[in-house]
């Protein structure tokens, strides 16, 4: 067990606090593993993965890896071919990479410690892989009927396509990101850039009772602080959960969630402004 190796991938990927969470994983149980973060861009990953030693046991994959490992895994879980997306490789000991998607999960966990409100209705911002994750995460959790909504319809067609292809037979439309129309809906969840988030699109979902804001740096984000008292799920809760799945898979052993939580306050905390 001592003296592997794992990592999170991704361009951009110098923010990223899986690095502190896997870490503080380890150090809670006393093992001699590393984690660190490697700049990977678009087309990257097969290189990446072909450099690769026996000592590496499992990759954590953000934008814009995920769809692209669907290609080079060997084995991909069923919730990772839902998904069409891979934010997990585990480098099993056969030489096989087994591509997951802890995500969907995660985001299902994230929710349910949040909050115990009926969920039926839901609009999803943007149309990436991340979208496309927490919208099944949503069907998972009861939701049925779903707006995406992005600036350009078609760079959404693999998020619409795999929401409808839930078990559950969701309801699945698409609208206009820059619209006006107020989203009466029971949740709305943001997988769009701070920078999008504008006073006009902030109001429009001012009606949901609950928010899932999945980025955590910056925080908050102008979603994030409009919450006021209703519920607010927040990327760092996502990104936890998602991550203790992982640290599972990558070592076999149950995962500290709440030391792994706590690291990531601390490293938040530690950036915000003073």
């Amino acid at each position: 067990m001592s003296g592997r190796r794992c990592g999170v991938l991704g361009d951009p990927v110098a923010h990223s606090l899986s690095p502190v969470l896997h870490r503080a994983g380890y150090a809670a149980l006393g093992l001699d593993w590393r984690y660190d973060a490697h700049r990977v861009s678009a087309g990257g990953l097969a290189g990446f993965l072909d450099g690769l030693d026996p000592q590496w046991r499992g990759l954590s994959l953000t934008m814009p890896l995920k769809r692209e490992a669907m290609a080079l895994a060997d084995r991909l879980t069923d919730r990772a071919r839902l998904a069409g997306a891979v934010n997990t490789l585990v480098l099993d000991d056969d030489g096989a990479r087994t591509g997951d998607n802890t995500d969907l999960p995660g985001a299902v966990a994230a929710v349910r410690e949040r909050t115990s409100l009926p969920l039926v209705s839901a609009a999803v911002l943007g149309g990436g892989a991340t979208a496309t994750s927490t919208g099944l995460a949503l069907a998972d959790l009861g939701v049925r009927s779903v707006r995406v909504l992005v600036r350009d319809a078609s760079r959404a067609e693999e998020t619409v396509r795999a929401l409808r292809s839930h078990p559950a037979g969701i309801e699945v439309t698409t609208g206009d990101l820059a619209g006006r129309d107020p989203l009466d809906v029971d949740v709305v969840t943001s997988t769009v850039p701070a920078a999008a988030q504008t006073p006009d699109l902030v109001a429009r979902c001012g009606l949901a009772p609950v928010l899932f804001e999945v980025l955590y740096d910056p925080w908050p984000t102008p979603l994030a602080a409009s919450a006021g008292d209703r519920v607010l799920v927040g990327g760092l809760d996502l990104l936890v959960h998602q991550a203790v799945l992982q640290f599972h898979l990558f070592t076999g052993l149950q995962a500290p969630l709440e030391a792994m939580r706590e690291a990531g306050h601390r490293a938040l905390a530690g950036r915000s402004p003073t």
